[in-house]
């Protein structure tokens, strides 16, 4: 029985490990999309948004 009660806690290690850094990799992803966007599609975005 303490196998797997050795195996639960490795797992529980391994998923808390892959949560944190998926959300490192999304909060990556969020701040470097605001500055690499074309400013020119932004504002014809813009454009049409407010056209309507």
């Amino acid at each position: 029985m303490e196998f797997f009660n050795s195996a639960v806690d490795v797992l529980k290690t391994l998923v808390v490990a892959l949560g944190a850094g998926l959300g490192v990799w999304g909060a990556m992803n969020l701040m470097e999309g605001y500055g690499s966007d074309n400013p020119g599609a932004k504002s014809q975005g813009m454009k049409q948004f407010m056209a309507n």
